[in-house]
């Protein structure tokens, strides 16, 4: 198992927007791919109903979890992006 630790970069966290781009995402790999806060059950990354119920904010750190190395690298990629900029 594969997990990289990433800092929140979207600005109002991880709401609607960037949870749906980051479940869209997810949903291109065939291995589960998890998200989680310190403290919290993991959840599936490709839910993005499951993604916005972790309450993530801006500047955040959330863990990337799958079997796939290049799964989470995507993932967290993402991440940590401002996904809410155009």
């Amino acid at each position: 198992m594969t997990a990289k630790d990433v800092v929140v970069g979207s600005a109002i966290g991880l709401h609607a927007r960037p949870a749906g781009i980051i479940s869209d995402a997810a949903a291109k790999f065939d291995e589960e791919i998890t998200i989680a806060v310190d403290g919290e059950e993991p959840v599936n990354a490709t839910s993005a109903l499951l993604i916005m119920s972790l309450g993530v904010e801006h500047g955040q750190t959330v863990t990337i979890e799958s079997e796939n190395v290049a799964a989470v690298d995507a993932i967290a990629d993402l991440v940590a992006q401002d996904l809410d900029a155009e």
